[in-house]
């Protein structure tokens, strides 16, 4: 891994958009130096978070040659959005169409971070998210939503993304699902044989979800269910914060370790190297450092 290099973070940047009823807040970050091209992960948060949150992976990333994007979506606390509210059902949908709302303006974004044009790489462009935040963009990678009938839903995937990286992604619905999940979050029922881009799958094997009658192997589902080239980083010990990648000190951090943190920073830092055609001997360099590992263990296939 290169030495980090200084970070420029500009926010908001707003793009417009009158049919979601409020315009979508944009937080960009990326290497302060440079001129050439710089691949593109586009991060979807959590439930309740925002585009100010996931520092310690938003940071690592641009620092290391990424230019990250993070939006602030509908269900953020800092909107205030009334449960009663008539878009809180299509929350879901909504956070699927901001991420492709920002890869429809990145000639916005680039005109708003200081430097030379031609900042952003178009055809290096990969997805992340932690939580509600990775099946947004599993979505985005080929994953759809099965209805009531087990009947797979609208396929929303972009082609405009080349890889993604899922951290603590819900599994499968339907009877793995508790009574309050399947009655009331319908679109927590994802279909992944569709998800056939590359991806990189990070679970805890102590996150236990209330959402779900299954134990941590939950979270491994949309690495086992899916086809084509997956890996699967499974952390021992972690719950689902993953050692607290939310935020530094975030508050709902309830395993927090800064070794955890570093191991997924340096992780998906080479993955996304890899998969985007960066810097390939990386990946296999940081895989074979964690040969053995207290911290986690690695699997892959396709």
């Amino acid at each position: 891994m290169s030495d980090p290099t200084p970070v420029i973070s500009i926010r908001p940047v707003v793009l417009p958009a009158p049919e979601r009823g409020a315009d979508l807040h944009v937080r960009v970050s990326a290497p302060a130096t440079g001129t050439g091209p710089l691949p593109v992960v586009v991060f979807s948060h959590g439930f309740g978070e925002s585009m100010d949150g996931y520092a310690p992976l938003a940071d690592h990333w641009a620092a290391n040659g990424f230019a990250v994007v993070q939006p602030t979506h509908l269900d953020s606390r800092r909107l205030g959005l009334a449960p009663d509210d008539p878009r809180t059902p299509e929350i879901w949908r909504i956070r699927v169409a901001d991420l492709g709302r920002i890869l429809d303006h990145l000639d916005v974004l680039e005109a708003a971070v200081p430097g030379p044009t031609g900042r952003l790489d178009r055809d290096r462009i990969a997805a992340a998210g932690h939580s509600w935040g990775a099946q947004t963009v599993g979505t985005l990678l080929g994953a759809r939503v099965l209805d009531s009938g087990g009947v797979p839903g609208e396929d929303l995937a972009d082609p405009r993304v080349k890889a993604g990286v899922l951290l603590a992604a819900a599994g499968r619905g339907g009877d793995a699902l508790t009574p309050f999940a399947a009655e009331h979050l319908p679109f927590m029922n994802p279909d992944f044989t569709g998800m056939t881009a590359p991806a990189l799958v990070v679970a805890g094997d102590d996150d236990h979800s209330q959402l779900s009658v299954r134990g941590p192997d939950w979270w491994t589902d949309a690495y086992h269910l899916s086809p084509g080239r997956k890996s699967l980083l499974t952390l021992f010990g972690a719950h689902h914060s993953l050692g607290g990648v939310s935020g530094y000190g975030a508050a709902e951090t309830t395993d927090e370790s800064p070794e955890r943190v570093a191991l997924i920073r340096h992780l998906t830092t080479a993955y996304l190297h890899d998969a985007l055609g960066v810097e390939p001997d990386s990946w296999k360099r940081e895989c074979a450092a964690l040969e053995g590992s207290p911290l986690g263990r690695l699997e892959s296939k396709g």
